[in-house]
């Protein structure tokens, strides 16, 4: 499969009985910051990168109204298929001596593979992003990819009674999709959690030698250092490109959609990881998905660096 850049920016959203350029399945989040709450989840962030490739995006997710709208506010151009829930998948962040808390206030409903509109299920790239094991991973099943990236940091996740979050052992019809997939995109911290002890690595270090066996592809994101590029258990490391951070936030997940779209349209995986990097390292300099570039700015920000250098 193959795209025009800019072709499509901004269209108007597909219907439920076109076919999209690409298929994004996870929850969006309502994320409470100490003045209220913002809009997040990596669906959002990884669809706003896609239709900036001028690809035809749809979003199948779950939430309340409110937030419903708000993401198509943000949106412009990509379908959403939005079960209706009455709460909202909600993350908080507390910091205490140092460590960060994470916890899980409230969970939208499932989704299912009926919620998936036919036509959609056509797509030809599709990501799968779950957040809070929303749904269950043979729901890849039910789908004709081309092109199959697994984020899986919702399969990676359990909380108590209280809502705290904190790893869990991948769902072992995830690690099934792992021989079909494109690209197993994933932080150290899905592993570990925050803080994480040198014995924690060491295991998450084993986890990720044993993995990249099993998957063509295998990407660790590690924000400000760049990205390792996993293949036959052999790793290479990218160095990320400079940036004057100001909101992390999606970065992870602007990353894995650019790698996908660009192994989508024929680019070795090496020069995916660098325009990933590119794309990422420009949407921190911002906030929200307002920052994302486009693949070509990325580009020309990066080699106007160069020359200057």
């Amino acid at each position: 499969m193959s795209y025009v850049p800019g072709s499509a920016r901004h269209a108007a959203p597909l219907s439920q009985r076109a076919t999209p350029d690409a298929l994004i399945v996870g929850h969006l989040t309502r994320d409470l910051t100490p003045g209220g709450w913002r809009l997040g989840g990596p669906a959002l962030y990884a669809a706003r990168t896609a239709s900036l490739r001028g690809l035809r995006v749809a979003v199948v997710t779950s939430a309340a109204a409110d937030v419903a709208a708000a993401a198509r506010g943000v949106l412009p151009g990509v379908a959403l298929r939005v079960v209706p829930s009455p709460t909202t998948t909600t993350f908080e962040n507390i910091y205490r001596d140092g460590e960060r808390l994470q916890f899980l206030r409230a969970v939208a409903k499932p989704l299912r593979v009926c919620d998936i509109p036919r036509a959609w299920r056509a797509a030809p790239i599709v990501l799968l992003a779950p957040v809070a094991r929303e749904f269950n991973p043979s729901i890849a099943a039910a789908l004709r990819w081309v092109t199959l990236g697994l984020a899986p940091q919702g399969w990676l996740r359990q909380w108590d009674a209280n809502g705290r979050v904190c790893p869990a052992p991948l769902d072992a019809r995830a690690g099934d999709l792992f021989g079909s997939c494109a690209a197993l995109i994933l932080s150290r911290e899905d592993l570990t959690g925050p803080g994480a002890t040198p014995d924690a690595l060491a295991r998450a270090e084993e986890t990720l030698r044993a993995w990249s066996a099993r998957t063509p592809c295998l990407v660790v994101t590690r924000g400000r250092e760049g990205a390792e590029l996993w293949r036959g258990g052999r790793v290479e490391l990218f160095p990320a490109f400079p940036a004057h951070e100001m909101d992390p936030t999606g970065a992870g997940d602007v990353f894995a959609m650019t790698f996908l779209c660009a192994l989508a349209a024929g680019a070795p995986a090496e020069l995916a990881v660098i325009e990933a990097n590119q794309v990422a390292a420009l949407s921190v300099e911002g906030s929200g998905v307002s920052a994302i570039p486009t693949p070509e700015a990325a580009r020309a920000h990066f080699a106007a660096l160069h020359r200057d250098a």
